[in-house]
């Protein structure tokens, strides 16, 4: 089967694709030109982009899937418009192409899309309540999701993925926020935890989410809505087990809230004047406010997803970053 593939250049995207070159598909990337293609398997090339919705249609053409991944993942950017552009308009394009082409479309959203959760773990039951967005990223997504939902319960071949909190190996993006983090933490550039560290998060080691994804494809019910989460552990739990990993103690700064916000907004404000990108913003603490707890009952019941618990993805992760692949 050939499957095309969008986002396969960033840290969760080559991860998918070379699962799915393991498990004997035939890859076509859509990349847009200078796209880092390092790490990639040897596969068909395509230059595009999400945007521009006649090169994915073209892309698309021969291809029985299209495993639909490409996002903007950024706490900011100079033109909000853009997340509009490529989270809601990017699907709009996959959809289109894969229904020319007749091809299933698996779609990878984000628990964002979701929403935050209390601290029992919420399931695909959930939707997003459509307002009170922390930012961007979440607003597009969610609007995103709608737009999926609708596509599925018209009938369409369309799967529905929802990635936790990824982490693990691989490349150094904006999206790879917790290795980033982790990375920070090693060489003491932490600052400290943001608010009480209680909140609890669903971390997803990138292996499991990869084979997840193929999963899907071979297994997944059209129309229906999957999470490929993982261990719902507190920000003070993650820095102990990182610690009892890493044998670097936790941080002992706990940020308040208020004070985080506060610095936030006056660097999200030197960004809108400067145009260079912030170490924080307002928005980021918003996030850090919120439970993000999720359960994959329904995905491990039908695809076979499996989790791999947070310490041994934490010593895998710790020990790839202390490699040269990972300096």
């Amino acid at each position: 089967m050939k499957v095309l593939l969008t986002g396969g250049t960033g840290f969760l995207g080559k991860n998918v694709a070379r699962a799915l070159v393991a498990r004997g598909y035939e890859v076509r990337l859509l990349a847009r030109a200078g796209s880092n293609l390092a790490g990639l398997p040897a596969g068909d090339i395509v230059r595009g982009d999400v945007c521009d919705a006649a090169s994915l249609r073209r892309a698309a053409e021969g291809c029985q899937a299209i495993l639909h991944m490409a996002a903007l993942v950024k706490m900011w950017v100079p033109e909000r418009e853009v997340f509009d552009r490529v989270n809601v308009e990017g699907l709009r394009a996959a959809l289109a192409a894969s229904e020319a082409v007749g091809a299933r479309l698996v779609y990878t959203s984000s628990f964002m899309a979701i929403g935050p959760t209390g601290a029992p773990p919420a399931d695909e039951s959930q939707i997003h309540p459509g307002h009170s967005f922390r930012n961007d990223y979440e607003r597009t997504k969610a609007h995103a999701d709608v737009i999926a939902r609708e596509a599925a319960a018209a009938g369409r071949d369309v799967v529905l993925l929802y990635p936790g909190v990824v982490y693990g190996p691989g490349d150094r993006t904006a999206g790879n926020i917790v290795v980033n983090m982790i990375a920070d933490h090693l060489r003491g550039r932490f600052p400290g935890i943001i608010g009480p560290g209680d909140r609890l998060w669903s971390y997803a080691f990138v292996d499991d989410v990869a084979a997840g994804h193929v999963d899907a494809l071979e297994k997944g019910r059209a129309g229906e809505r999957y999470l490929l989460a993982g261990e719902n552990v507190s920000m003070n739990d993650f820095f102990r087990l990182l610690g009892e990993a890493s044998g670097v103690p936790a941080p002992r700064l706990h940020i308040p809230y208020a004070a985080a916000g506060a610095l936030g907004w006056m660097l999200y404000a030197w960004a809108e004047l400067t145009g260079m990108e912030p170490l924080l913003t307002h928005e980021v603490v918003g996030v850090f406010r919120e439970h993000w707890s999720y359960t994959s009952a329904k995905a491990q019941r039908d695809l076979g997803y499996r989790t791999t618990p947070l310490r041994d993805g934490l010593r895998r992760t710790l020990d790839w970053l202390r490699s040269d692949a990972g300096a």
